[in-house]
């Protein structure tokens, strides 16, 4: 359970006591009337009587039916009704006109609107000054001065309390109102905090998941492109022994080469879990390393192959230069797999915002599009896009094939 407002519980008590204080200025009155003797015996049922009537007017009138002081109309009917009983107990005793007026002086300025809240103070000191002085003041100008000059004390009194009261009743409904909106603000921003929370979980997993997806793809790319070509090429060369195995010199040739390619995808393996770069690239630019690929490719296959560089070479981004190493390499893997080449020309073009890398045979060729190309096609085009690059792909049977890479000439940071 929420702890209530303390000044909210002051109020909701002001306001009970407020709807009690006219019964008990009533009684008050009543009573100090009857005990000090101010009135003689014939009067005491008149008091009472009179008493009585104007309580049954509050009761009905306000306490009852409320509601009906929203309307101006009844609001002052009520208080003309409220004054004339001030002026007549007032007459009968000057206890009704210190105690009981101070009822008209409260609800004229609470039930009334505008100008009018003043006239009804001013109605309700007129009739409690006329009880005070026994009736309305004789022709004496002394008199009627001290009448007029002590209804406007008082009338001055009730307005400035009453404006007191308004600045003090305004600043509590501000009050309220910023609680409230600090309360809707702390709703809102605690709902928020909550989304956010959400949004956050929401981002972190969806992160985590693309990080183990993009290192997925990245372990695929790396084992294509250096296990599988090598456990390729080693097949290829243990069976190449295999068929000579007749010439003792070109039986070892290819086993050399089986037993180099089996230590270069070994320190490959090594090299792509731990996310480190080509060893190609350690020691040497792009085109000195592509010149290397390009010879042992040669060496290894028998293919005539030949190395170019057009433009002004100069550093690149290193992820840069991986990407156009490892399309050379799938490039020439797909050659030595599929072409039957008898030619190969490998061209890597320095341009002023891009680098190209083409790669040409003269082999059998085949019709773009009548098949995926498996996955080292994939590798290669998810290498290039990864830089906003583009990968094209030419070729037709019997016409051999081009492969052009496009990548973003980005320079080491």
């Amino acid at each position: 359970m929420t702890p209530s407002d303390p000044l909210d519980t002051a109020e909701g008590r002001l306001a009970t006591g407020l709807a009690v204080v006219p019964y008990v200025l009533l009684a008050v009155s009543v009573g100090l009337a009857l005990l000090t003797g101010d009135i003689s015996g014939d009067h005491r049922f008149g008091v009472l009587g009179l008493s009585a009537l104007a309580a049954g007017w509050t009761l009905w009138m306000v306490t009852l039916h409320p509601a009906w002081m929203v309307n101006g109309k009844a609001a002052g009917l009520y208080i003309a009704g409220l004054v004339a009983f001030v002026a007549a107990l007032g007459l009968l005793s000057p206890w009704f006109a210190g105690f009981y007026a101070f009822t008209g002086y409260v609800h004229s300025w609470h039930l009334l609107r505008g100008r009018w809240r003043i006239a009804g103070v001013v109605a309700t000191a007129a009739a409690a000054v006329t009880g005070y002085f026994g009736g309305l003041p004789g022709p004496d100008p002394a008199v009627i001065s001290s009448y007029v000059l002590v209804i406007v004390a008082i009338v001055i009194l009730v307005v400035l309390f009453s404006l007191f009261g308004d600045m003090t009743a305004d600043q509590s409904v501000r009050r309220k109102k910023m609680v409230d909106q600090l309360a809707e603000a702390n709703s809102k921003l605690e709902e928020t905090m909550r989304e956010n929370a959400g949004l956050q979980a929401q981002l972190l997993l969806q992160a985590r998941e693309a990080g183990a997806t993009d290192e997925r793809q990245r372990m695929a790319r790396e084992i294509h492109d250096t296990l599988a070509q090598g456990l390729a090429g080693i097949i290829t060369q243990v069976q190449a022994a295999a068929r000579a195995k007749h010439d003792p010199v070109e039986w070892q040739r290819h086993l050399d080469y089986a037993a180099r390619l089996a230590r270069d995808s070994l320190a490959e393996a090594r090299r792509s879990v731990h996310a480190v770069g080509p060893w190609e690239l350690e020691s040497a630019r792009l085109p000195e390393a592509l010149a290397d690929v390009v010879k042992r490719w040669e060496g290894i296959h028998g293919v005539r192959a030949e190395f170019a560089t057009t433009g002004p070479a100069r550093p690149l981004h290193p992820e840069v230069e991986v990407t156009l190493l490892r399309v050379a390499q799938e490039a020439l893997a797909n050659v030595g797999k599929h072409a039957g080449a008898a030619r190969v020309g490998v061209t890597v073009s320095y341009m002023d915002d891009v680098v190209t890398l083409d790669v040409r045979d003269d082999g059998a060729g085949f019709i773009p599009g009548a098949h995926s190309g498996g996955f080292g096609m994939t590798s290669m085009r998810q290498r290039v896009t990864r830089l906003a690059g583009s990968l094209e792909i030419e070729s037709e049977p019997g016409g051999g094939t081009a492969v052009s890479a496009t990548v973003p000439a980005q320079e080491p940071r």
